[in-house]
């Protein structure tokens, strides 16, 4: 689950399979039965594009998405000062060389080019709104300075920020595709 519209489709999902909901958030359901029939949750996820994830690395990995796809897009006006390494530390517990081997070794990207690649969908979405120039975009999504952030967005786009704004189909991809 990766937005919130994913979090109700999933309580939905549950409610219809009269499973009672103790705690849902990003990327985790805790549900309260008696049995629970796992291949009937499956194929219901599976029809809603979601999966079940019972191995414990791709729960860790999926965590991990899940964290910094909460970290970039939704966590609101503030402003990052943490290192996201010792954030994503702090949050799952675990010693950050082995949290960046695992999710290379099954994602084949790094941690850190997985949050690039979500901040530069999140400065995609900023640029479409038009609300903020590209100096406010950088400082909202903690860069150095507007010109680091022009020289990433190039990097991962082929684009200036401004062609990006200029051009009329703003190719943007679902945080699910990224």
């Amino acid at each position: 689950m990766v937005c919130p519209r994913c979090i109700m489709a999933v309580k939905d999902l549950f409610k219809k399979l009269d499973y009672t909901l103790v705690d849902i958030k990003l990327g985790e359901t805790i549900i309260k039965a008696d049995q629970i029939n796992y291949e009937l949750i499956r194929d219901e996820l599976k029809l809603l594009g979601f999966e079940l994830l019972e191995d414990k690395k791709l729960q860790l990995i999926d965590k991990i998405k899940t964290l910094i796809i909460d970290y970039i897009h939704y966590s609101g006006d503030q402003i990052f000062k943490t290192n996201f390494s010792d954030y994503l530390v702090e949050k799952m517990g675990k010693d950050y060389n082995y949290l960046t081997s695992l999710f290379s070794s099954i994602e084949n990207i790094t941690i850190e080019k997985f949050l690039i690649k979500q901040k530069i969908e999140k400065v995609k979405e900023l640029i479409v709104y038009d609300e903020l120039n590209i100096n406010e975009i950088a400082l909202k999504l903690n860069y150095s300075s507007s010109a680091h952030l022009s020289s990433q967005f190039k990097n991962e786009t082929g684009l200036t920020p401004s062609q990006f704004k200029k051009i009329q189909n703003k190719s943007r991809k679902s945080l699910s595709d990224l």
